[in-house]
């Protein structure tokens, strides 16, 4: 983990438009527990890493449904004790008004037995239901496939797509990197752990924290892999990462990853967070390969050269010019680092400059998203905190290991400033993944946290704010959940840009529909979809607060 300086000031608002209503309990979510290893103590590093959120209109209701992955416990993974069966990773089905139901069991994808880490959901097949993906700590990965009836079926081995047994797997993000019509999928790996003979706490320098013994990891330990599936059209995948140049040749950490066209050339690109060493951005090169650029282009490590622990990551275009920008969480000690993208042609550390830096230093940030929480046409930045050593409570080091979650408001000018609302102070957990989707249907977009050994959060987002418009892309020829697919929206003074994504945050993904707050604006000039491959839809005169299903022009061509 490093250590970097910070030298702006904080700023703060106490703004009445934000508002959150704290609605675990009501919502029904409260019902899932995460497990995690042992919950008084954590001596290995294994049991602080877990889990992620996944949202996603599993049975096309227009409601988007909340799976939360959960972990297990080192007896378990070493054949000594048997599962608990609280250990459910669980689905829930939205039921209108972000009133939830449990139906893991009878949808068949509790990930029962297995250390769950993150999730991410995509219509795979193309059949019109969208599919899920599991990511596990050695044990193989799990496919779900929907099969549009409420269940879905374990095609793991069937799809080939299960990865090895072995290996710790944790972000993973769904885009059609080749534009064939296809999810193809980015697994990203963590560390190399021999089960039997973990390190313990204190036995080196990586192993202490400000003098305390603590859980060793991940420096000092050797990195485990990342993978790129490759869709055969035909329900199964080929693992290609060596052939595409993203297999992680000098193994390093990795965990939140996303997919996001930043050159604006109509090819996906991939950033990979990883943690204690450089972050990795793949440049498409469009012949189904990628360079590794991240350094060429100032993204891999901080503005003094340094780089960090990285643990989640988004794209976002926070100033308006047309251009995806990054934003990842990093340890506590440091910021978190947001990188504006200079027009495609790299980009720059902003994040003291821009407000970000200096609120974050003692959190330990993982989940977060560009998301516009008041509707103003400009996107927010959201972080979910939480420690992974409870041994530094009390010890004065103005640390705790539960942490309250961070707003930063969007000023419109470049900066942001930490919005200090009264659901958001109170409540100090273990957070871990982060996802967004309006749950009740109103208009504004409200967050899930998935907390360590506790009960998720659940934050309705009750901000005064304008108008808004969702827009739900349905692919034809391309893939059906038109992941890629990026939307130009103007309205009002103001030009917004999104693309659907199958994966971001920490281990988590949100929901796939495109969220725009409009401001006092009460309709949309105009609408560009530039679909996966470049197919261009334009919409004119769509009236604000809908949402509106927009079906790619043309035949599915398969």
């Amino acid at each position: 983990m490093v250590l970097v300086l910070a030298f702006s000031s904080e700023a703060y608002v106490n703004d009445s438009r934000f508002h959150f209503a704290d609605v675990t309990d009501s919502s029904g979510l409260g019902l899932f527990q995460h497990l995690s290893g042992n919950p008084r103590e954590k001596k290995y590093i294994l049991e602080v890493m877990s889990g992620g959120v996944a949202i996603f209109d599993y049975d096309n209701d227009g409601l988007p449904d909340v799976y939360l992955v959960n972990g297990s416990t080192l007896d378990v993974l070493l054949g000594k004790a048997k599962p608990n069966p609280n250990s459910k990773s669980r689905l829930f089905h939205n039921l209108g008004k972000a009133k939830f139901e449990d139906v893991t069991d009878r949808a068949g994808v509790a990930n029962f037995g297995q250390w769950g880490m993150g999730a991410c959901a995509a219509d795979y097949d193309n059949d019109g239901f969208t599919d899920l993906f599991v990511t596990n700590a050695f044990g193989r990965n799990v496919l779900y496939r929907n099969n549009g009836n409420g269940t879905f079926t374990d095609v793991t081995s069937k799809a080939s797509i299960g990865g090895d047994a072995k290996h710790w797997s944790t972000g993973c993000a769904w885009a059609d990197y080749d534009n064939d019509g296809y999810v193809d999928l980015f697994v990203a790996g963590y560390v190399d752990l021999d089960l039997n003979n973990l390190p313990d706490p204190g036995t080196n320098q990586y192993c202490r924290y400000r003098g305390l013994p603590v859980n060793c990891g991940p420096r000092g330990l050797k990195g485990a892999r990342d993978y790129l599936y490759h869709n055969n059209r035909n329900g199964t995948f080929t693992e290609v990462s060596a052939k595409a140049g993203v297999d992680d040749k000098p193994g390093y950490y990795g965990l939140g990853c996303v997919w996001s066209d930043l050159d604006n050339d109509g090819l996906i690109d991939l950033y990979v967070a990883n943690d204690s060493t450089p972050n990795y951005l793949y440049h498409n090169n469009g012949n189904g390969t990628f360079t590794e650029i991240a350094f060429d282009v100032g993204a891999a490590v901080n503005e003094d050269g340094r780089e960090q622990a990285s643990m989640g990551v988004d794209a976002g275009d926070y100033d308006g010019d047309g251009y995806f920008d990054l934003f990842c969480t990093n340890f506590v000690d440091d910021y978190s680092t947001l990188y504006h993208n200079d027009a495609g042609k790299g980009f720059t550390d902003v994040s003291n400059a821009a407000g970000v830096a200096a609120a974050g230093w003692n959190f330990l940030k993982w989940g977060t998203g560009f998301i516009d929480f008041d509707n103003d046409g400009r996107p927010d930045i959201f972080v979910a905190n939480g420690h992974i050593y409870p041994e530094i409570e009390g010890k004065g080091f103005g640390q705790t290991f539960g942490q309250r979650n961070q707003l930063f408001e969007n000023s419109g000018n470049g900066l942001f400033a930490e919005v200090r609302e009264g659901t958001l102070e109170k409540i100090a957990k273990v957070g871990r993944g982060a996802a967004f989707a309006d749950l009740d249907g109103d208009g504004r977009v409200d967050v899930v946290v998935n907390n360590l050994d506790d009960r998720p959060t659940v934050m309705l987002n009750k901000s005064v704010g304008g108008n808004w418009i969702e827009l739900k892309l349905v692919g034809r020829t391309v893939n059906k959940d038109a992941i890629g697919a990026r939307a130009t929206i103007s309205a009002g003074d103001k030009k917004q840009v999104a693309e659907v994504r199958g994966g971001n945050s920490y281990l988590s993904q949100s929901d796939l529909k495109l969220h725009f707050g409009l401001g006092n604006a009460k309709s949309i000039e105009s609408i560009e979809i530039r679909w996966p491959g470049g197919g261009i839809q334009k919409l004119n005169g769509v009236s604000a607060n809908q949402v509106l299903k927009i079906e790619e022009q043309g035949t599915r061509a398969r």
